[in-house]
């Protein structure tokens, strides 16, 4: 087997090659990578005393019988089994147990296909980053091929018996990259040590991707501190890969280490990649996920910790590799915090919310932002209007699933601007079916687990990026239900009283993080402004005041997505007030 390299570790394999892997069976059984896999196995089975190696009889388990069975594989998968004797010295131990070692067989298929298994190609050689099908179809989609045929082929000849059903499960890779280190304009100093580290500069994902990171929640906050993360750590280029994201206008360098390639490889449904005549300029902001956790524990109160760079106008951030942070939130908002803060001094307004453009067949029209903290009911109660108004919705532009910048146009109206191509949703709170709808683009994360999650992309680059003018801000509040005096949906007559409202923050939690209960977070948005608080409430005058002047209507939706039973009704009867909304427009 061609392979460059390859790593095993927790429940990843990691395969780097040039410009192939194995073609045959032959080379897929003597590769070094599969008697690596068959010795695991059989000495997991082992340790457990499994009765699927009663093939080896009575026999000590060494590294000669490993060898030999390995060798004996090789053989069958071309020839019947009652031929492999006279060809392998030894494998007639094997072969007295057929049905066995069919069992065995299965077992190792299954084993292989229990890891996150992800490609990278790193070759030298500039076409193949423009023309990454050749790579592709040529390595991964065939190596998915070859592990289920040679499955297939070790099976029949081993039990002389044809299945009639086949099914076409996920054996090869779940990920593939094309990853090449390029020239990026860095600044001096501590910035040197990401230099050599590969960019991704194309990605194959095999959905639906199920993954089962270490947390399934995040905790803590990030922190704001005084030294530059990269000055205390140490950066093996080998162990860590970079995914240049377009986050919004921005350009991200996100640095992502082996330990959390997973949640790393997951960001190509979540954020656009940097196009190639942008991705060596220099960055707006660089992010170390994945650095040792002893190098940064002192750096702040928590470790999830990010600078500013002022006399490199660079942010930088870093979280730990400890298990503790395998969560993709952390990944996915320390980037929108990073984004938050560079808008905040750019004079735009950053919100945690979902901006959509709704167009209507009666010719109405209107994009609508909704604040509220994470499990305030913006994407469900979006989710449910999209289904509700099948009727009558024309069109419905999702622009931000959840973060995202305001900016005043030439005529002091108010454009709206989003970061995400994707979404980051919990999987109770959709409707139900949706998942499953959408499960031929999406990661899974967690499925078995309180917080399930699935990432998907749910708009274009074009669409984030546009600049849409604003008609409604609503704070989406989920833990209000509604009387004569509480309305569904509720404007707001004098900006200030807003201000309040969005300024509180008050969300019942619906466990995503550790925190429980109702809890309050300064504009429901703990991802930059608390850190620039001055900064932030002059923004926060400012662009609230401009609402009222050009017209943009302001107040709060009852979602009810906190209280127990409305789960599913209150954003579905917020949908229809939104739809009624936008008719009288």
């Amino acid at each position: 087997m061609d392979i460059y390299s390859y790593k095993i570790f927790e429940r990843k394999v990691i395969i780097k090659i040039k410009t192939r892997i194995c073609e045959t069976s032959e080379e897929l059984l003597g590769s070094k990578l599969f008697k690596e896999i068959l010795t695991r196995c059989i000495h997991y089975l082992n340790r457990r005393k499994s009765p699927l190696l009663a093939f080896l009889g009575d026999e000590e388990i060494n590294d000669v019988q490993i060898a030999t069975l390995a060798h004996t594989l090789k053989i069958l998968v071309r020839v019947p089994a009652d031929v492999v004797p006279n060809m392998v010295k030894g494998s007639e131990l094997f072969l007295k147990h057929k049905k066995s070692l069919s069992e065995f067989i299965e077992y190792l298929y299954n084993y292989w296909r229990y890891y996150d298994r992800f490609v990278i190609c790193t070759s030298d050689i500039e076409a193949f980053d423009k023309r990454p099908y050749r790579i592709f179809n040529s390595t991964v989609e065939m190596l998915a091929h070859l592990v289920r045929g040679t499955y297939r082929d070790l099976q029949e000849n081993l039990t002389n018996k044809h299945p009639r059903v086949y099914r076409q499960v996920s054996a090869g890779t779940e990920v593939a990259v094309i990853a090449q280190p390029k020239p990026v304009d860095l600044p001096q100093g501590p910035y040197k040590k990401l230099e050599g580290i590969p960019l991704i500069r194309q990605a194959l994902v095999y959905p639906p991707l199920v993954l089962n990171p270490p947390m399934n929640k995040r905790t803590g906050r990030f922190v704001k501190v005084d030294r530059n993360p990269l000055e205390l750590v140490d950066i093996d280029p080998d162990q860590w890969i970079c995914y240049p994201a377009k986050v919004g206008p921005l350009n991200i360098h996100i640095f992502i280490h082996q330990k959390f390639y997973e949640l790393g490889f997951s960001l190509a449904n979540l954020f656009e990649m940097v196009e190639d005549d942008e991705v060596s300029k220099k960055p707006d902001a660089v992010y170390a996920f994945g650095v040792q956790e002893e190098q940064v524990k002192d750096l702040g109160e928590y470790p999830t910790v990010f600078y500013d760079d002022l006399e490199q106008d660079m942010m930088v951030a870093a979280v730990p590799n400890s298990k503790n942070f395998g969560y993709f939130g952390y990944l996915k908002k320390m980037v929108l915090t990073l984004h938050n803060i560079i808008m905040m001094k750019r004079g735009r307004f950053p919100y945690h919310g979902a901006l959509v453009n709704i167009m209507l067949t009666n010719g109405s029209s209107a994009t609508m932002l909704l604040i509220g903290d994470t499990g305030a009911g913006k994407s469900e109660t979006l989710e449910a209007l999209r289904i509700l108004g099948e009727k009558y919705i024309r069109d419905m532009i999702i622009i931000a699933d959840d973060m995202g910048s305001l900016a005043q146009g030439q005529q002091n109206n108010i454009l709206g601007y989003g970061t995400e191509i994707g979404a980051f949703l919990r999987l109770d709170d959709l409707q139900p079916g949706y998942a499953f709808g959408q499960i031929d683009r999406a990661i899974i994360m967690s499925p078995s687990m309180t917080n399930a999650r699935i990432v998907l992309p749910v708009t274009s680059i074009e669409n984030v990026l546009k600049g849409w003018n604003v008609d409604f801000v609503l704070y989406a509040n989920n833990y209000e239900n509604i009387d004569q005096d509480h309305p569904i949906i509720e404007i707001c007559a004098h900006y200030q009283d807003a201000l309040h409202i969005f300024r509180e923050g008050m969300v019942m939690s619906k466990g995503t993080t550790t925190t429980t209960g109702l809890t309050h977070s300064y504009f429901a948005n703990i991802f930059g402004p608390p850190q620039y608080k001055k900064m932030h409430e002059g923004l926060a005058q400012k662009y609230f005041q401009a609402f009222y002047n050009c017209g943009v209507k302001v107040g709060q939706i009852r979602t009810r997505l906190g209280i127990d039973g409305f789960e599913m009704e209150g954003p579905k009867q917020a949908a229809k007030e939104l739809l009624e909304l936008i008719s009288a427009q």
